[in-house]
């Protein structure tokens, strides 16, 4: 964003005066901004009205008195381009474009012209429902809107229209600054949104629906800026469509498609993914109330044990720890309860003491201390209007659990098991307390997990600085290399590869005796991709009879398969001994996203196990060994069932040097991919090995 933009942008986002251009939808548009409180100057520009929503109508843009700060554009295509030719040159600072019938209609030269046009204003859209501004009570909305600010809270940027207005609509009591409608993202987009919003004082969390990115250098650039000034982003990625890459042959195309890019990019950056709407607004809610607690220790209360159990059960599948109590401070806690009370994490405190705040009290200070908690939560369903004689009693409970989290300094929230059981006087209260009112045991148990972990990954930022995304080498043809040349690649870049020779067939048992039995036997052609498909490989041959036997049937096997693949190069090879584990371990460039390392469980099974995570290039071997330690295969290396253990940090500065070595020829290597790659206490061995290089041009 250009900085007469940026300035243009604010000039839209806290507007002194508001020109509405257009018919019925600009007379919503007006209301709007009157529902929101917004008390500047607003100016009605239609030639056939004489008013919108008894304003007074200008016959024409060029008949305003002076150049508004922001504009809502509601007028039939046509028009559009003209329009914003007179509102830039008279110095207008934004607009909204709720107008449609550009791009999404597959007109691309009308949204080019509208670029054009829109010179250095900022615009938002086209097609987009527009921008609510809930800190300075400015609106600029195609729809009733509704949504609430104490003087903070969460801008989001949605890529559908109707989705922003639900968000508004929610009953969930998010404290909100910001709301933007994004529409086509024709001048302005997510990325330029996010990039300003990390900068608001008032802005505590940037919430952010996407469909697609345009730019994900420049969306990285403003992650990883809002990472480093303490904003947290979280993101909801909707939509499956795969990337485009010419890479498709090897296995990993299914395994490392849009979302797993997406989820790589989301990581590396500290934006914090979430699956669905309810959870992106619970998130909001716990980060932009009681903000991210520093680790993953929880101290957990309820008054029933079944609470207490679906928290500890549910727990333990994130990765949040309910730890046990200090055993030194297990006789004070005990003191504090009644006799029917059992001293846990979580603690069900019982319902003798219940709604008593004197008594309350002193347990949840005790309880969160003897724990070492960074964060605590309490379940508490309330109970529907008309039932709700003993509402004070859960009230008194949760003032005393608020004020025991605020003296200890720990992030705290009150969840409702059921969603629907905290009315909203109960989550104003909360909020007042500074305690997030949270809605389902779930959502509240992801978002504390989700809040923590984006805590620690800012921490590790700050010390290991940032290094932007590796730009894509040029799409063109690509060479498959047999696997004999590849494995010579990767031997000559320091990854082990079994001993072998390649050999035609009249030499095989020769070579077989010289390598030593037992061994496998595979035959080398440039049409054959993936050997096992085709019948050419054979594995365990434990005598000369055995080799020629499998090199015929090879032929044979090969020829029905593909009668063009037929070669007389055979690789024979020392059969390498069974490995701790087995990975698979792919570089590959991606148009959009630069160069990715996918590891993962490897072997016959990979695309059915799907036990995979992608990394976006450049990483370093912490990255590496942190995307190792997330796969569930990893727990075979850390002596699982008496077996040896391997160093993982080991193993990841390896991959390491082996990325790096890929990126040093890129240009010529297009793609690796080596699986299985046997990983052993002390080494790695590339067994199988696929790799391609870019064609001569």
């Amino acid at each position: 964003m250009t900085p007469e933009r940026r300035a243009n942008f604010q000039r839209l986002l806290k507007p002194r005066h508001i020109a509405f251009v257009g018919g019925r939808d600009a007379t919503i548009a007006i209301n709007e901004a009157r529902r929101r409180g917004f008390q500047g100057q607003m100016w009605a520009v239609n030639p056939k009205r004489a008013d919108l929503a008894g304003l007074p109508c200008i016959a024409s843009i060029d008949d305003l008195p002076e150049a508004p700060d922001a504009v809502y554009l509601a007028i039939p295509a046509a028009g559009v381009v003209e329009a914003l030719g007179s509102l830039a040159q008279m110095g207008a600072g934004g607009v909204v474009c709720f107008s449609a019938g550009f791009k999404e209609t597959g007109d691309a030269v009308a949204e080019q012209a509208l670029i054009e046009a829109t010179g250095n204003m900022a615009l938002i859209g086209p097609n987009c429902y527009g921008l609510i501004n809930y800190i300075d009570n400015a609106a600029l909305w195609s729809f009733e809107h509704g949504g609430w600010s104490p003087g903070y809270g969460a801008a989001i940027i949605t890529q559908s229209g109707m989705f922003s207005s639900d968000i508004t609509m929610s009953q969930r009591s998010l404290p909100l600054a910001y709301m933007v409608s994004a529409g086509n993202q024709a001048v302005l987009g997510l990325e330029d949104f996010l990039d300003v919003f990390a900068d608001d004082p008032a802005v505590r969390a940037i919430g952010l629906h996407i469909e697609g990115l345009q730019d994900i250098a420049r969306f990285e650039r403003a992650a990883s800026k809002a990472l480093s000034n303490g904003v947290p982003v979280v993101a909801l990625k909707t939509g499956s469509s795969q990337i485009g890459s010419a890479l498709t042959v090897s296995h990993t195309g299914s395994l490392s498609g849009s979302s797993e890019l997406y989820e790589a990019l989301f990581a590396r950056t500290g934006v914090i993914s979430v699956t669905n709407p309810s959870q992106l607004l619970e998130t909001l809610k716990f980060l932009c109330v009681v903000g991210a607690p520093k680790g993953v220790r929880v101290a957990g209360f309820t008054c029933s044990g079944g609470g207490a159990t679906m928290l500890a059960d549910y727990a333990e599948k994130i990765g949040l720890e309910f730890p046990a109590v200090d055993p030194a401070q297990e006789p004070a806690l005990t003191a504090l309860l009644p006799e029917i009370a059992t001293v846990s994490n979580p603690l069900d405190y019982t319902t003798p003491i219940w709604g008593q705040g004197e008594r309350t009290y002193p347990v949840f200070a005790k309880a969160m201390e003897a724990v070492g908690a960074d964060s605590t939560v309490l379940v508490q369903d309330y109970p529907a209007a008309g039932l709700d004689a003993s509402k004070v009693y859960y009230q008194q409970d949760a003032a005393a659990f608020g004020r025991a989290a605020r003296e200890q300094g720990l992030p705290a929230a009150i969840c409702a098991t059921l969603p629907e059981n905290m009315d909203v006087e109960t989550r104003q209260f909360l909020i007042s307390e500074g305690v997030a009112p949270m809605q389902g045991i779930h959502e509240t148990l992801n978002a504390i997990g989700q809040a923590a972990h984006w805590a620690q990954m800012r921490a590790r930022s700050a010390f290991a600085g940032s290094v932007g995304l590796l730009s894509a080498e040029p799409a063109g043809a690509l060479e498959m290399l047999t696997e004999d040349a590849g494995k010579l690649w990767l031997s000559g870049k320091g990854v082990g590869v079994p001993e072998g020779r390649v050999v035609a067939a009249g030499q095989l048992v020769e070579a077989a005796t010289e390598i030593g039995f037992p061994v496998a036997l595979k035959m080398m052609s440039p049409l054959l991709a993936h050997k096992s498909e085709a019948g050419a490989v054979a594995l365990n041959l434990d005598s000369p009879k055995a080799v020629s036997e499998a090199a015929a049937r090879m032929k044979a096997d090969v020829a029905d398969h593909n009668p063009h693949a037929v070669t007389d190069r055979f690789l024979v090879e020392a059969m390498s001994p069974p490995p701790l584990v087995e990975l698979i371990v792919t570089l590959r460039g991606d148009p959009q996203f630069g160069v990715a390392l996918v590891l993962g469980s490897g072997g016959v099974l990979v695309e059915l196990v799907g036990d995979a995570v992608t990394l976006l290039l450049p990483a370093t071997p912490d990255d590496i060994a942190r995307a190792l330690q997330s796969l569930r295969v990893t727990r075979l290396l850390d002596g699982y069932r008496g077996r040896p253990k391997a160093d993982v940090f080991a193993i990841a500065g390896r991959i390491h040097d082996l990325c790096e070595a890929y990126l040093h020829e890129r240009s010529i290597m297009a793609e690796i991919e080596i699986n299985p790659l046997f990983v052993y206490c002390d080494r790695l061995c590339a067994v199988d090995a696929l790799l391609h290089r870019r064609a001569a041009r």
